[in-house]
């Protein structure tokens, strides 16, 4: 049995809902980094999260399941650095991994 992740994906454009880290000097002549995938333990924290840190946009998100063997080619696709497991939705509690080049 595989183990299963739960992200947030905009209904609106299809994009998955990710942190990104503050730039010190961000260089104009580069895009941002797509930042890190948040990735949840269960249904309900994914929502739970999105409930408490951004009501007003909840409609426009859904909860998409997705197998451990389906996370690396969602990051080589859409050039996220990794992602930030979140273990507490509340008061986020976030452990960020950085992804390698063959593997996670």
């Amino acid at each position: 049995m595989s183990q299963l992740y739960y992200l947030l994906r905009s209904r609106l454009d299809g994009s998955y809902l990710a942190a990104k880290p503050r730039q010190a000097d961000p260089d104009p002549d580069r895009p941002p980094p797509a930042g890190f995938l948040l990735v949840f333990a269960a249904d309900y924290d994914a929502l739970s999260y999105l409930n408490t840190h951004a009501p007003d946009l909840a409609s426009k998100f859904s909860v998409e399941t997705i197998a451990a063997s389906q996370l690396q080619p969602v990051l080589g696709r859409w050039g996220f650095q990794g992602v930030g497991m979140v273990s507490e939705p509340m008061q986020p509690q976030v452990e960020f991994f950085k992804r390698s080049a063959p593997g996670f």
